[in-house]
């Protein structure tokens, strides 16, 4: 029997190089998972996207998958066979849709006459018109209900001038009016953000055909804004349907009901013993016209489809221009101004109906609001809630923003949905989700809850912050990092993470200069000692304390614009370099 030898040496393949050489060919080991980019096996990246997704489905799926679970039961649909839901639905669709319209007409007009007309003092006009925006809408309310009220101002001045009229800016014509007042700066942020992009070649081509100033903003300019002006008309409308203060200060006081007083009522009163059903069926009909409205916005045509080109025509205003100016600052002093005078001066006066003089001013309410117990435990618990949620909003956001600035990961777009979609849903949908999981989860009638829903609203916003600033950072910063031995975590921690931190910080004070004088979400999450500052100042104005309400929201006022206008300066000087 013969055998025969095989010199496996011999038989093991081999590469042939340029140069005649050989090397044998190494074979790919088995049984070992190849792993490309972010998913490598160490890499840190894939660790961050778990700790992310799990934050955001805690905090964003959670509440609203209990939502939808609870609202489809047939006992929560019966809530729609109730003729309060009609009314309060009608009412809510007609003023929000009707301040909506309002607010991007106004929008509009202050976007084309403030970014491209020659009025003079255009940054002064700019920061005053804006002014209603950096005010809580249920401090605006108080603010004019102090101008239009019985004792106020306008109806005194109409009994001194012996005219029998009395105006009043309650009832549904009131919050129609007062929504559409706090919602035109955002009409106006997003349609000049639309106009900017506009290339100025077209309207020039336009000029040079012999087309007038007029007919260029007719045939070229308007036409290319309509996905901005669609985009300013859905965000308002969607955050007026959610609006609490307005409607319940100015509409229930006239039996006006809208589905977020309703919902307060539902689960304020003892009518109903099991409100929860209810609510969860109204806040899911709320939670699908959000979705619909950011799958609306996230089909609009971006800017770059418009392509890029010369700066936008100037508008030569000739002899409208003294009009014009005259008007814009009349809107200023009667829409901006005036109704905070009003309340300042019901602020410093003992008493509503005691005449304005230097000798009836007094600071008593101011004293008195700010140190009753009442108040100091809703600022103590406002700051310690509003602090909490900047930090975790902060941290996130930057986790999030990392992993969709820098990542190519196929979940980036169901994150970037997950994460910005509570934006856009109106305060009452996250407030009765967290009620839903919060007897599960053991927080039921603490200050948690409330943290727990600041969070998921407020995230979106740091996100925004540090979206921009993270994409301008150079790639071959965080390669030289990693030439340098750093794992890609380590890289983006290392350089994109702390170039964008001032954006991180800004973000994470607009958090808290925002939740701090929050009141939709507080107001249906409050529990014995969790009161905030917002629920605070609501329940003095409700009991009939006028001076105090008016104090403390005077105070909340003021903080707040100057802390929005300067962080906004901060920013957009750091933009500048």
């Amino acid at each position: 029997m013969t055998t025969h030898t095989i010199d496996k040496a011999a038989t093991k393949p081999e590469q042939v190089h340029a140069d005649g050489a050989t090397a044998p060919i190494r074979k790919r080991p088995t049984g070992k998972k190849l792993f490309r980019g972010p998913r490598r096996s160490g890499d840190g990246l894939g660790v961050l996207r778990t700790v992310v997704w799990v934050a955001v489905a805690f905090l964003v799926g959670l509440p609203l998958a209990a939502l939808a679970v609870q609202g489809i039961q047939p006992a929560a649909r019966q809530v729609f066979g109730d003729p309060a839901v009609a009314t309060a639905a009608l009412n809510s669709v007609a003023s929000a849709s009707g301040s909506a319209l309002l607010a991007t007409i106004a929008g509009a007009f202050l976007a084309v006459v403030l970014e491209r007309s020659n009025v003079p003092s255009k940054g002064m006009l700019r920061w005053l018109v804006m002014l209603p925006f950096l005010i809580p809408p249920f401090i605006g309310a108080m603010a004019w209900m102090a101008l239009l009220g019985a004792n106020g101002p306008v109806n005194k001045s109409l009994q001194g001038l012996g005219i029998d009229a009395e105006m009043s800016i309650f009832g549904g014509w009131g919050v129609v009016f007062l929504l559409a007042v706090h919602s035109y700066p955002v009409a106006y942020l997003v349609i000049a953000a639309a106009l900017r992009r506009i290339p100025g070649n077209l309207e020039e081509a336009a000029r040079i055909s012999g087309a007038g100033t007029a007919r260029v903003l007719g045939t070229v300019t308007l036409p290319l804004l309509r996905p901005g002006l669609f985009a300013a008309f859905v965000l308002t409308l969607v955050a007026n349907l959610s609006d609490f203060g307005i409607p319940a200060l100015i509409g229930l006081p006239q039996r006006y009901t809208t589905l977020t007083t309703l919902v307060y009522r539902y689960l304020a009163s003892s009518t109903t013993s099991n409100p929860l059903p209810a609510v969860s069926a109204i806040g899911l009909v709320l939670l699908a016209l959000a979705v619909l409205t950011v799958l609306a916005q996230r089909r609009l045509p971006a800017g770059t489809q418009w392509g890029s080109g010369a700066t936008g025509m100037d508008l030569e205003l000739g002899r409208a221009r003294l009009p014009l100016v005259i008007l814009l600052w009349s809107w200023v002093g009667i829409i901006c101004l005036v109704p905070l005078l009003a309340l300042a001066t019901q602020a410093l006066l003992p008493a509503p109906g005691v005449p304005l003089t230097w000798e009836n001013l007094t600071m008593d309410n101011i004293v008195r609001a700010s140190t009753s117990p009442g108040a100091v435990s809703g600022i103590g618990n406002s700051v310690m809630l509003a602090g909490g949620a900047a930090v975790c909003c902060t941290v996130l956001g930057m986790g999030i923003a990392l992993l969709l600035t820098r990542g190519r990961h196929r979940s980036n777009g169901s994150l970037d949905v997950a994460a910005t979609l509570p934006q856009a849903l109106p305060g009452l949908v996250i407030a009765v989700g967290w009620l839903l999981i919060a007897p599960m989860l053991g927080i039921f009638n603490t200050g948690w809850v409330i943290l727990g829903a600041y969070v998921m609203a407020f995230t979106a916003l740091v996100v925004q912050a540090v979206r921009a600033p993270m994409d301008s950072v150079s790639s071959a910063l965080e390669e030289a990092a990693r030439s340098a031995g750093a794992t890609p975590l380590r890289a983006l921690l290392d350089v994109t993470a702390r170039l964008a931190g001032p954006a991180a910080v800004t973000g994470g004070v607009v958090v808290l200069l925002t939740a701090v004088r929050e009141l939709t979400i507080s107001i249906l999450l409050v529990a014995p000692g969790s009161q905030t500052l917002g629920v605070t100042i609501f329940n003095l104005q409700q009991s009939g304390d006028y001076g105090g309400a008016s104090a403390l929201a005077l105070v909340v006022a003021l903080v707040g614009i100057l802390g929005l206008s300067a962080t906004a300066a901060l920013a957009n000087r750091r933009a500048d370099k």
